[in-house]
């Protein structure tokens, strides 16, 4: 019997498909959503009905039967915190995605998934891989210095696990015997310490510490920022907004495109290099700090995401970094073959599949 696999990965503006048969991509495809649409539902979760029957408009265009497909692996969401792994998806992970720690497109991964699931009936089952709320750090790692508000576990985890286990690989050895530091370098920023296969400590890259990215402010002055929030001039969601989605190089330039901005760079203009430069200044940095955590033992530093594209920016990272350990990069996200490669891993029995309590 073969490996039918649906892979769904919904965005802010977009829900990328996959279909694999066994390890054969057989479609891919970037479902848009046009912004004035998305507009229109209240929270992310309102979009499930719509984007669901894209998915299965695309298919149909494409003349796969969605009877023929027997795993659905969709985008892990923002549920409670969780070891790394696969996870069926069942009515309590429903519940749970239903009552999340914070709106995110990946919510949606996980429904669709499961509703595809009960149409196609019975030998289809629905899973997630190592979404994003991920949490194997180390218990010191969680102090912040404000007991109420602990350090939290949110990165992009399914990225940086496959890229670290291909790096592993590729060295000839296994990830839960290497130490490397990954730097997922997207519309957040994510940098998390692996340490013999478990993240030991990441930055929150969501709406939290860490580097400023295109839309999100990273780590920024606590004190002003209380000030800020207590001026008068701004909501509570004008608020979240400067830190998630209006914040980072959009705040600074107008723009979140990491191509326009470095056009604007080489006809000269200063201050967009320096706020860019910023980007690979503060993901060095974060780099250097979780190079502590490993206590020197760092195997590799990998950077990948959307930026890790952007020549310039890895340049001045590997400048800052390399005498940390050997860096490579991994531009791009990966995320649906690695989506595709576990559910397959799970398949054959080679790979655990949790069941999510």
């Amino acid at each position: 019997m073969d490996a039918n696999i649906l892979v769904i990965n919904p965005g802010s503006t977009s829900t990328k498909i996959a279909v694999y048969k066994n390890r054969k991509e057989v479609l891919l495809l970037n479902i848009r959503h046009p912004r004035e649409i998305l507009a229109k539902f209240e929270r992310i979760s309102d979009q499930f009905e719509y984007r669901k029957n894209k998915i299965k408009e695309v298919l149909q265009s494409a003349d796969i039967e969605i009877g023929s497909i027997n795993i659905i692996v969709g985008r892990g969401g923002l549920l409670k915190p969780m070891q790394g792994g696969a996870y069926k998806v069942n009515s309590k992970l429903i519940s749970d995605i239903g009552n999340p720690m914070g709106e995110h497109e990946s919510n949606l991964g996980g429904v669709i998934a499961f509703e595809f699931a009960k149409e196609i009936g019975q030998g289809a089952y629905a899973l997630i891989v190592d979404p994003t709320c991920v949490d194997e750090m180390e218990d010191i790692a969680r102090i912040s210095g404000i007991p109420q508000l602990p350090r939290k576990s949110l990165l992009h985890a399914l990225n940086q696990k496959a890229i670290a286990r291909s790096y592993a690989g590729e060295n000839k050895t296994r990830y839960e015997q290497i130490n490397v530091i990954v730097a997922h370098m997207g519309g957040g920023i994510s940098v998390g310490a692996h340490q013999k296969g478990r993240i030991i400590d990441v930055n929150n890259g969501l709406d939290g510490d860490g580097p400023m990215s295109p839309e999100r402010s990273g780590g920024v002055p606590v004190g002003q920022l209380v000030d800020l929030c207590f001026s008068g001039k701004y909501s509570h969601d004008e608020i979240k907004k400067k830190i998630k989605g209006e914040g980072g190089l959009l705040a600074y330039l107008g723009t979140s495109d990491a191509i326009e901005i470095e056009n604007r760079i080489k006809n000269g203009d200063a201050y967009a290099q320096q706020v860019y430069m910023a980007v690979s200044y503060q993901v060095a940095r974060e780099i250097g700090a979780l190079s502590t955590v490993l206590k020197g033992e760092v195997d590799g530093i990998l950077l990948t995401g959307g930026l890790a594209y952007s020549d310039m920016l890895v340049e001045d990272i590997s400048r800052r970094v390399e005498h940390l350990g050997p860096v490579k990069t991994y531009p791009g996200e990966g995320e649906m073959n690695a989506m595709a490669m576990n559910a397959y891993l799970v398949f054959r029995g080679d790979l655990e599949l949790k069941d999510y309590a």
